[in-house]
């Protein structure tokens, strides 16, 4: 018992820099409170004092703000940061290394008996206000974003976002290297492009990165191809690309980054 408690402080210190010492978090956070009191009255619903293990719950609910059914399992090292407004129902079930965000649901969405409320593998992180609603598993590493609201599987590593949820697209390392590569020779700035973002924009922008990276593929073997036929036409330089062309078209970081980019157009006074 006393190893578990000391690696729900030790959880606290790795996933809150605001945590100073060991007597603050002891004494302020009340989703450590929380915690403690639901093994508590699980303990007492395992050993048939429903009635008893509720009292404890609804004690536990007064104190933090925190509502954890005493049928709820929850595994080691289980993190709720501010807490307040968080419900997790009977039929939960939680691993080890979660992390949930004040304003968290996982409830269900049937009144039949039975499994009705999410299973949450290792290592997973809801956002804050988010709801995960029904019986099926959120898997091992996935991340639920904040006000979400999710009603169906999620697998293992992905990330959930928006109403109803939906599954950001990561795109492969080896596609994604690629597209910077080829935003960093255009002078483009590729936070644009970031999969964090599920954003159309930021998607059409992707694809024209891999329009562009498949064309300038292209160019280079035509210009091999020439090159063996004795040819110099792709010695010649490109157009430049000038700041001022783009002006009222791009943001002004983007302009910059044209700017900063390629060289200065020569000008009929230099």
């Amino acid at each position: 018992m006393f190893e578990r408690m000391r690696e729900d402080i030790q959880s606290v210190f790795h996933r809150d820099p605001a945590a100073r010492n060991t007597l603050e978090v002891l004494i302020c956070y009340p989703g450590l409170h929380a915690v403690w009191l639901h093994r508590v009255a699980h303990w007492l619903w395992s050993a048939d004092w429903k009635l008893l293990a509720r009292v404890v719950s609804h004690i536990s609910r007064w104190l933090t703000g925190i509502e954890i059914h005493p049928g709820a399992k929850i595994g080691r090292r289980f993190f709720i940061d501010h807490g307040m407004g968080i419900v997790i129902g009977e039929t939960a079930k939680i691993g080890n290394d979660v992390t949930l965000y004040h304003g968290v649901t996982l409830g269900g969405t049937s009144w039949n008996k039975g499994k009705r409320h999410p299973t949450l593998e290792d290592g997973v992180i809801v956002g804050a206000g988010a709801k995960i609603l029904g019986p099926f598993t959120v898997g091992a590493g996935a991340k639920v974003g904040s006000n979400a609201v999710v009603t169906r599987p999620v697998p293992a590593g992905a990330t959930a976002v928006g109403i109803p949820g939906r599954i950001i697209a990561k795109p492969d390392d080896e596609q994604e290297a690629r597209r910077k590569a080829m935003a960093e020779k255009i002078g483009f700035d590729a936070y644009g492009v970031s999969e964090d973002m599920p954003d159309p924009v930021a998607r059409a922008i992707g694809q024209l990165l891999d329009h562009l990276q498949a064309v300038d593929g292209r160019l280079e073997g035509m210009c091999k191809a020439l090159t063996a036929l004795g040819s110099d036409y792709c010695a010649k330089d490109l157009p430049v690309l000038r700041a001022e062309d783009f002006a009222g078209v791009k943001p002004e970081s983007a302009v910059a980054a044209v700017d900063q980019a390629t060289p200065a157009a020569p000008r009929a006074n230099d």
